[in-house]
């Protein structure tokens, strides 16, 4: 079997000091040899039909400018081995153009079916829900679309919110004054805008008023017109506070909700606002709800044997057996 591939790109896809090639024969019962113009698989068919759709998305990849690495390598493995086609993926493809450029120069862009699927879904819907286990990418992927609308002029402002809920530890009283207090809930959004453009050009944006990182009590009473707004860790919510973030919104604004079902801090007994808005406002129009899975993790790998592993505890099954039992 064979996939050609210029020169040009064959020391990209095959990474530094060949890398990538290694990680791919790791995984799969596979040899690749490279050539002139193209690489050679060898191995079973389905090995090898694996091997070369992860070697075409790499290839892919090099075209558009990127440097692929051992992670990506990890990532199209996991995307050809397991298939999870809908007429939405099917239809999401990849975006030729990063959604945006850090300030240290990296591309962001989607990196499995199911982000491509909530991108795609962002760009039609003015309101998405997006829910999904710790990894998946969900605020990352939603600071970088606000960044985005802003500098694309698509939006005046970003407007970025969580609840402030204590993730299970009572932290007590903190000093300072009261954004001071509320500064550590906030934190990751900070960093993960301080990850997208760079920590001057985020205080240049706080101090100019483009860009607001405030507690969702903050909101009520507000109508938000030409904004992106980001509700982050949206299982927190109850769904009064739900109802009233949602109620922001006004002319011309677009509104992403993240959250992880899975990991709600609130008291014993209390709904999620998450919950029950993807329950009451399913079938509306005009809006959008995805839901990434344990294949769209694009942290460390033992991220997601961790998520599945509490996902069969929760369902009662037996942990995963270690290899070679």
């Amino acid at each position: 079997m064979r996939l050609a591939c210029s020169s040009e790109h064959l020391p990209t896809v095959l990474g530094a000091h060949d890398q990538n090639l290694r990680a791919l024969e790791d995984a799969l019962p596979v040899r690749i040899q490279p050539r002139e113009d193209c690489l050679e698989i060898s191995g079973g068919a389905e090995p090898a039909g694996q091997a070369q759709a992860a070697l075409g998305q790499l290839l892919t990849m090099a075209r558009r400018g990127q440097s692929p690495s051992t992670d990506d390598v990890r990532l199209v493995l996991r995307q050809v081995g397991v298939e999870r086609r809908t007429e939405a993926t099917a239809s999401a493809a990849a975006p030729s153009e990063p959604l945006i450029v850090t300030h240290r120069g990296r591309q962001v862009r989607p990196k499995t079916p199911g982000q491509m699927i909530y991108v795609q879904a962002v760009k039609v819907h003015d309101l998405v829900f997006c829910s999904g286990p710790a990894g998946t990418g969900k605020t990352y992927l939603a600071m970088a679309l606000a960044a985005a609308a802003l500098r694309h002029g698509e939006a005046s402002r970003v407007v970025l919110t969580r609840p402030i809920v204590e993730a299970g530890e009572e932290l007590g009283f903190l000093p300072g004054d009261i954004m001071e207090k509320v500064d550590p809930y906030l934190r990751p959004l900070h960093d993960a805008l301080h990850d997208v453009i760079g920590a001057e050009k985020f205080q240049r944006h706080l101090a100019r008023g483009t860009m607001e990182v405030a507690p969702l009590a903050y909101m009520r009473g507000r109508t938000l017109n030409d904004a992106f707004i980001v509700l982050d860790e949206a299982q927190n919510t109850t769904p009064g506070q739900m109802k009233m973030a949602l109620t922001r919104m006004g002319f011309g604004s677009k509104m992403i909700v993240t959250g992880d079902t899975t990991q709600t801090d609130l008291p014993p007994g209390m709904k999620s606002g998450l919950v029950h808005a993807m329950e009451t406002l399913a079938g509306v129009p005009g809006l959008a709800m995805v839901e990434l899975g344990q294949a769209d993790i694009v942290r460390h790998d033992l991220v997601q044997r961790i998520v599945q592993a509490y996902e069969n505890a929760a369902r009662g099954g037996s942990p995963p057996r270690p290899a070679g039992e």
